[in-house]
């Protein structure tokens, strides 16, 4: 028998509309603002009221952010050590987690226990102990300094996440492979790749955003400007007697679209992989 909606339902139904809307227009509006913003002149954004759509429309903003090498360097530095930190992470992330999957050894139990462990430490705590093997090993303001401190962070997650998604996939493949002839190595790179890209997708994306958002860590272990990254950038633009607002908001536009464009692309496997092994 179906059931006859009434006016209580109706009532929960249009409560919970209006939950969303708000919810969707605080989450939505700083990004409006941030993108009105950064067509408006330094000027106009002190304004009082504050206008809500620019006034008259200027792309000085975006003209003094690309007509200044220093500050393309920054966006060159992040696409560079986010994209190195992404494929380190990936390919030490997939060798892992293929061995927790598929093989039994000793040790193997504590070993995924300190992994996980090492999440519940906060970054901060480890800030001075960082900047302080940096220092002693000669590598302060470097690339290697940011890669090398960027996989400490984003390696466990990684390897928990690619293990969980190979633990999905049936162990009759790598039997299968064993049977033709091949080796494990032939089974991983042959058919578990190929088969794995929701997990390997996700994995990209979550260690991507989090080196190209990272601040605390590239503001200690760097101090030349060629060696400054985005958000690092945007903070530079906070003079001591001015804000350049329209610029930072310049910045964060053209630093969120690679990220947002990057995740509509691969949204599909980015689920797919972050979902995965849930519901077994």
């Amino acid at each position: 028998m179906r059931r006859r909606n009434t006016g209580k339902d109706k009532l929960i139904t249009v409560a919970l509309h209006i939950a969303l809307a708000a919810g969707l227009f605080f989450a939505a509006f700083p990004i409006y603002w941030m993108l009105s913003s950064s067509f408006k002149s330094n000027t106009e954004i002190f304004a009082l009221p504050p206008t809500i759509l620019p006034k008259a429309f200027t792309l000085e903003a975006y003209a003094a952010i690309l007509g200044d090498p220093v500050k393309l360097r920054f966006f060159f530095n992040s696409y560079f050590v986010a994209g190195a930190v992404t494929v380190l992470t990936v390919l030490i992330a997939l060798l892992a987690a293929y061995g927790f999957s598929r093989f039994n050894f000793r040790g193997k139990g504590s070993l995924n226990t300190l992994i996980i462990s090492t999440q519940t430490i906060p970054p901060i705590t480890l800030l001075i102990p960082f900047f302080g093997l940096v220092v002693s090993y000669g590598i302060f303001d470097t690339y290697v300094a940011l890669i090398l401190t960027y996989l400490v962070f984003t390696l466990p997650y990684a390897i928990l996440l690619m293990t969980g998604y190979l633990n999905t996939l049936p162990r009759d493949l790598d039997e299968a492979v064993a049977v033709d002839g091949g080796t494990s190595w032939t089974a991983l790179w042959r058919v578990i790749v190929p088969i794995s890209l929701p997990g390997i997708v996700a994995t990209s994306v979550y260690t991507f955003l989090l080196c190209w958002n990272e601040f605390l860590f590239a503001l200690t272990l760097t101090k030349s400007s060629s060696m400054r990254t985005v958000p690092i950038g945007i903070q530079l633009l906070m003079g001591q007697h001015a804000f350049e607002w329209n610029q930072m908001m310049a910045m964060s536009v053209l630093g969120s679209l690679p990220l947002l464009l990057i995740y509509l692309v691969a949204q599909r496997y980015f689920l797919a992989g972050m979902t995965a092994g849930s519901v077994k």
